[in-house]
């Protein structure tokens, strides 16, 4: 009876000293066994057997996931490895010889070397366009994004009409571009031009303006044209930025007593940031590797006024038919647009770094 008592539990849960034991050990024989077979190579216990078929098949989803994972990311691999990658290697192939059009026909290119990077980056055309590249890049940018910006906050209220207002103005952006430089180089004419009509008629003017004979007028009237192309893409993405933003922190933002310049200056443009470092970046790409504008307005006259780095590529390539010095300049313009991407990449990466 007395055994019995001191094996039996007490009230409080407690088994006593022998039972504790038992398990205590066939606790340690257990783990102790599950490690020794997987350290020496010994069978495994029961217990260690199943740990490792859960960790068999665990590694195995992991594999099927990963094996998923590169079937759907194996196209656009494909994809840019081969509209990317293999014209990206043809061009710095190309700047790195003698490519023009007598050796092409030829059959025989010599190699050259870094040649073309030098020649080109002693020119002073290449100074030239680079200077009209960034006057032409900046005052692009500030004034898209600067009316992008006060259109995207005015579209935030609601009123009549509203959607149809947002949806005409995505039609400048998604017009050719050959189509938009042809009817603004009408409308920009010296003689019969709207513009030059309308000033005349408000007797602003005594003459014709040459917005775009002018070597003085020819760049701000590009760039008033791009402006134009571009505000209803930088509206677009920043609107959408806009309405990413939760109201509930304009209105706590409000109840505190902000007003409208401190709510923008401390709530919104803080939260906008991100969205609008990526529109400043496309838009810096965008408008650096396309001369579809300057070549449909001007042709990168006159003088070269407007010549920029990717309308002297083209006049190089497609005028002088010198295809390794239009390699040369269209590798500059490609070093030049992944820094910026870079630079944006590593702004946002420090921006989430607490």
């Amino acid at each position: 009876m007395r055994s019995a008592w001191r094996r039996a539990p007490d009230p409080g849960g407690r088994v006593d000293g022998s039972t504790r034991n038992r398990r205590d050990g066939s606790t340690r024989r257990l783990l102790y066994g599950s490690v020794r077979g997987r350290a020496d190579g010994s069978p495994r216990s029961r217990t260690g057997g199943r740990f490792g078929g859960r960790t068999d098949a665990a590694a195995r989803v992991r594999r099927r996931e990963a094996a998923v994972r590169a079937a759907f990311l194996a196209p656009a691999a494909a994809f840019l490895l081969l509209f990317l990658g293999r014209p990206l290697l043809d061009n710095i192939t190309t700047s790195l010889r003698d490519s023009t059009a007598a050796t092409l026909l030829g059959g025989t290119a010599p190699f050259t070397g870094p040649d073309n990077h030098v020649r080109l980056l002693a020119s002073e055309e290449f100074r030239q366009a680079a200077a009209t590249t960034v006057l032409y890049t900046a005052g692009s940018l500030a004034a898209q994004f600067t009316v992008g910006l006060a259109l995207a906050l005015f579209f935030q209220r609601r009123f009549p009409l509203g959607r149809t207002v947002r949806s005409l103005m995505l039609l400048p952006w998604l017009m050719p571009l050959v189509a938009t430089g042809t009817v603004w180089r009408w409308m920009l004419d010296t003689d019969d031009g709207v513009v030059n009509g309308a000033l005349r008629a408000l007797h602003a003017v005594p003459s014709g303006v040459p917005w775009l004979t002018g070597t003085h007028e020819a760049l701000w009237s590009v760039i008033l044209v791009n402006t134009w192309v571009g505000i209803p893409f930088n509206t677009a993405l920043l609107y959408a930025g806009l309405q990413a933003i939760p109201p509930q922190v304009h209105e706590a933002a409000r109840v505190d007593g902000a007003g409208p310049v401190r709510l923008f200056r401390s709530v919104t443009w803080p939260l906008l940031r991100p969205t609008a470092g990526v529109v400043l970046v496309l838009g810096a790409v965008y408008t650096l590797r396309a001369p579809d504008v300057v070549l449909a307005l001007t042709g990168g006259g006159p003088a070269g006024a407007t010549r920029t780095l990717a309308a002297l590529a083209h006049e190089q390539a497609y005028v002088r038919f010198d295809f390794g010095r239009a390699a040369a300049t269209g590798n500059v313009l490609v070093l030049v647009s992944l820094g910026l991407a870079l630079l944006h990449l590593r702004a946002v990466r420090r921006a989430r770094t607490p």
